[in-house]
C-alpha cells in the first residue's frame, strides 16, 4: 500500500534516519495517527541496528516526538520473528498499518510486506518509487536536519561521518560517484531535528571511528 489514509492508526518502522523521518512526516501530514515508533535494537552491540543509535538517545526521541519508541531487542537470527511479534503487539493495541521509509529496492519492500502480512497489518510506503535525490532535497526543505553517522569508506571519505547533511555535501557525494540518497548503503543518518519533533533531540556526536571499512560517528545523549 502506497496510499496514505487519513485517520488510520499506524506504527512506523523507525531507523532514526532521513527517509524514515520523511515517511513519518508525510503520514502524519496526511492525517494518519502515529501510535508508536518501532526500532530494531542489536542486543549484542547495545545500539540500534544499521544506524547505531544508543537507547538513551532513543529515549530523548520519544520525549520529543511524543509517541512511544519501542525497542525490538533482537539478534540477527531472530530478527524477522522479533519484528513480526512487535507488529502483532501493536496491532493488538490498535494499529492498522506500518509505515516504512523504503524508496525503490524491491527486496526491502518484499521483506517489509511479508512481516506485515504475518502480523495482519497494512504495509505503507509513502516514498516508494519516487526520485531519490528529490526525496533528500524534500527532507532538507521540510526542515529536517540529518547528521551523517555511518559512512562506507569504500564509497565516501571517512571524514563525512559526523557532518550535517547539506545540499553542498550532497553535491560532493554526487561528484564522487556515490548516490546522494545513500540508498545503496553509502551512508546512514540520524535526524535530531525537524517537523516531527516538538524540540531538537539533545544529542552529541563524537569523533568518527573506523570499524570494518566503515566510519562511525558515535551518538550520545547530551
Amino acid at each position: 500500500m502506497n496510499k496514505l489514509l487519513p485517520g488510520l492508526p499506524f506504527v512506523a518502522s523507525y531507523s532514526g534516519g532521513k527517509d524514515s523521518a520523511l515517511a513519518i512526516h508525510r503520514a502524519v501530514q496526511s492525517g494518519m495517527k502515529l501510535q508508536a515508533l518501532l526500532i530494531t535494537y542489536n542486543v549484542d552491540r547495545g545500539r540500534s541496528w544499521f544506524h547505531g543509535i544508543p537507547a538513551e538517545v532513543l529515549a530523548e526521541v520519544e520525549r520529543s516526538v511524543g509517541a512511544p519508541v519501542r525497542l525490538i531487542r533482537t539478534t540477527g537470527p531472530e530478527y524477522a520473528a522479533a519484528f513480526e511479534a512487535a507488529l502483532a503487539r501493536e496491532k493488538a493495541l490498535g494499529a492498522r498499518a506500518c509505515v516504512f521509509g523504503d524508496i525503490d529496492i524491491q527486496g526491502h519492500l518484499d521483506w517489509c510486506s511479508e512481516r506485515c502480512r504475518a502480523a495482519g497489518l497494512e504495509a505503507c510506503f509513502p516514498l516508494w518509487q519516487e526520485e531519490r535525490l528529490g526525496l533528500v532535497k524534500e527532507c532538507l526543505a521540510s526542515g529536517f536536519k540529518p547528521i551523517v553517522t555511518v559512512v562506507d569508506t569504500r564509497r565516501l571519505p571517512a571524514d563525512f561521518a559526523g557532518q550535517p547533511l547539506t545540499e553542498e555535501l550532497l553535491d560532493e557525494m554526487a561528484r564522487r560517484g556515490a548516490d546522494p540518497c545513500g540508498e545503496n548503503g553509502e551512508y546512514h543518518t540520524f535526524v535530531p531535528e525537524g517537523p516531527i519533533f516538538a524540540r531538537p533531540v539533545p544529542v552529541a556526536v563524537g569523533p568518527a571511528q573506523l570499524v570494518d571499512g566503515y566510519a562511525l560517528a558515535p551518538l550520545a545523549a547530551r
